[in-house]
């Protein structure tokens, strides 16, 4: 493993996965435009570089991207000083970020105009999913490409999908945050519901772990307190994967409804809920922290 991998975007989900890697014997190179980030990804063993241009060199095999926004993906792959025109043509590129699938193809589309493998690879499963490989991954990209990259992701999550085409892991990541969204809130009204009917709210979570009302954020990522250890409800909502994350991934999902005139109104309310909640400065809090506002006093959400 004498070839670098360069890391881009070490915040709460970029470090513990360059960790992995670098855990696994992989020689990696990081970078984040945030110092407190560099700083952190130091204290985990990550060699840290100073900017992009002493990132990418020759050496570079694979680079690897975890940024917010297509923009920043746009920016650091096709920007006047943008990879695309940095990396080899044996350099394989995959951008873990979760960004409109619009961005994702034209990404796709320089990079095969370069004849450069490219995916795009979003993943699911939040920080504790980062720290513990467990992440689920789903791809976009080429058979081959996604065939070269697929020691590295095995090593960063536990199930890895190729979706199809570049784009196709976006998309499916969009659908995918889109139903998150909705079973958080319907899970968080539904155990605030039997705190009000003063049922034991342990023995209703166990009831609907096993029962027809079970779902992602009731069976492993409870948004009440004193369900499940090491969740953000029990760390007074720090995340995880923040609300304004959510809030984002929710517009995606909507404006892609828009695009291909699909009707989903349990994906709008979503977002109007997520919306407001981020508005009133909750944005960096756990997204299960939606819990709070939802069966009880603050709850003035009307569905428009």
């Amino acid at each position: 493993m004498s070839d670098i991998i360069a890391f881009i975007g070490v915040g709460n989900m970029g470090n513990p996965m360059a960790t992995n890697l670098h855990k696994a014997g992989y020689k990696i190179k990081v970078f984040d435009i945030s110092t407190e980030m560099q700083i952190k990804a130091k204290e985990n063993g990550l060699e840290t570089v100073n900017n992009i241009n002493e990132l990418i060199t020759e050496k570079v095999s694979i680079v690897i991207t975890m940024l917010p926004e297509g923009k920043h993906s746009k920016e650091i792959y096709l920007g006047e000083d943008g990879i695309i025109n940095k990396v080899s043509k044996n350099c394989l590129l995959i951008d873990c970020s979760t960004i409109d699938i619009d961005t994702s193809k034209e990404i796709g589309k320089a990079a095969e105009d370069k004849k450069i493998l490219m995916i795009d690879a979003p993943v699911s499963g939040g920080v504790m999913g980062a720290q513990k490989a467990t992440l689920n991954i789903m791809v976009g990209g080429s058979v081959k490409a996604f065939e070269k990259a697929h020691p590295v992701l095995k090593i960063m999550g536990k199930n890895i999908y190729h979706a199809g085409k570049v784009g196709s892991g976006n998309g499916a990541k969009i659908c995918n945050n889109m139903s998150l969204g909705i079973t958080m809130i319907a899970a968080s009204e539904s155990l605030m519901l039997a705190k009000r009917l003063n049922i034991d709210i342990k023995k209703v979570h166990e009831i609907m772990k096993n029962a027809s009302g079970n779902s992602w954020p009731i069976e492993v990522y409870p948004p009440l307190p004193g369900l499940i250890e090491g969740t953000p409800s029990n760390n007074k909502y720090k995340p995880g994967f923040s609300a304004g994350m959510m809030n984002k991934d929710l517009k995606l999902a909507n404006e892609c409804a828009k695009t291909v005139n699909a009707i989903t109104p349990l994906g709008k309310m979503a977002l109007d809920i997520y919306s407001k909640f981020c508005e009133e400065g909750n944005d960096t809090k756990d997204f299960s922290a939606i819990s709070k506002v939802i069966g009880g006093d603050a709850w003035d959400y009307p569905i428009k």
